[in-house]
């Protein structure tokens, strides 16, 4: 159990450190390659900043071990809106604009409520193509508004900032100064590095759930779940930081909106011909429940006290007795 635990953690360190790399990399590249810089904002770190979660939910669902997958999924929907933005706001007060609560955040709440529903009929190759055209229709949508206006320049600068930050662990070069192979090495050994540690974390963590003899979607839901949503932990502190607290509800909600229809899409089609798992009542429940609460405190008053702080971190305290008790 203890040498299961430990390459677990292993697993969980390699993925969290090749996924910084993946995203570094993968950024890079595509700012290169004269990608537009809204373009790289929204899809290319969107999604690089989802990584963790698809891959280690894709790795586990093509092993048969479906429930892990789609506990990690939920568990990072729900941590994402209560412990990191929580944790966010105990920091300093959240400010967001109007623009961001009527746009952006209504179509992250509305993915997690498809993603909650079809998880709740069953996640299969079906449900999985259904999930995929919603993810490719948000997708257009965000860059059609991150297109349009202020939000043009606020996303192409944030992507320029992102792409001259370093990684967690990185060489002391300037990236101008890295030779223009560097970066596509870069982005294959993250993505190598990613697909490793998901398949040492998610064959570890099923054999603890055996061993212990707890479901997979609990153990998806809590440990793994709270390992693969450390990248948008560091993003949200550093944001936090930084000041930039409208760029942390919208890393945390676009987040959600990926990890529901682009991670709950590749769970779907990762199934195995045939195979079926079914969220129960109470996980889907807390997935809608959550993000509307988060939403709803945003909304309210366009920001986040540290009282406020308090209530979202108390929604995840009672997370863990619901599901218990389902």
């Amino acid at each position: 159990m203890v040498v299961r635990i430990l390459l677990a953690v292993a697993g969980l360190v390699v993925l969290t450190f090749a996924a910084d790399h993946l995203v570094l990399g993968s950024s890079r590249l595509a700012q290169r390659l004269r990608i537009s810089p809204v373009v790289v904002g929204v899809i290319v770190i969107g999604l690089g900043t989802s990584a963790p979660e698809f891959l280690v939910s894709g790795v586990a669902a093509a092993r048969g071990d479906t429930g892990l997958a789609v506990g990690n999924i939920a568990g990072s929907n729900v941590l994402n809106l209560t412990l990191v933005l929580g944790i966010a706001a105990l920091a300093g007060p959240i400010a967001v604009s109007s623009r961001v609560i009527r746009r952006e955040v209504p179509v992250a709440v509305g993915a997690v409520v498809l993603f909650s529903f079809l998880a709740w009929v069953g996640l299969n190759r079906v449900t999985g193509v259904v999930l995929a055209v919603a993810g490719v229709c948000a997708i257009f949508v965000l860059l059609r508004w991150a297109h349009q206006g202020r939000g043009n320049e606020e996303v192409a600068t944030e992507a320029e900032e992102f792409t001259q930050a370093d990684a967690a662990v990185d060489m002391p070069v300037r990236p101008s100064k890295l030779p223009a192979w560097f970066e596509p090495v870069r982005a294959i050994l993250g993505l190598a590095g990613v697909l490793a540690g998901a398949q040492l974390l998610v064959s570890n963590a099923s054999a603890i759930a055996t061993d212990l003899g707890v479901p997979q979607v609990i153990i998806g839901f809590t440990l793994v779940a709270l390992g693969t949503s450390l990248p948008e932990l560091m993003t949200t502190v550093q944001a936090q930081r930084r000041g930039e607290s409208e760029l942390v509800v919208g890393n945390l909600f676009g987040s959600n909106l990926f990890n529901s229809l682009v991670g709950g899409a590749v769970v779907g089609l990762a199934s195995r011909s045939g195979a079926t798992e079914r969220a129960g009542v109470a996980l889907s429940v807390t997935m809608i429940l959550t993000a509307g609460l988060a939403w709803m405190l945003l909304r309210r008053g366009l920001s986040l006290t540290r009282v406020e702080a308090l209530v979202l971190l108390g929604a995840y305290a009672l997370t863990m007795p619901l599901l218990l008790s389902s």
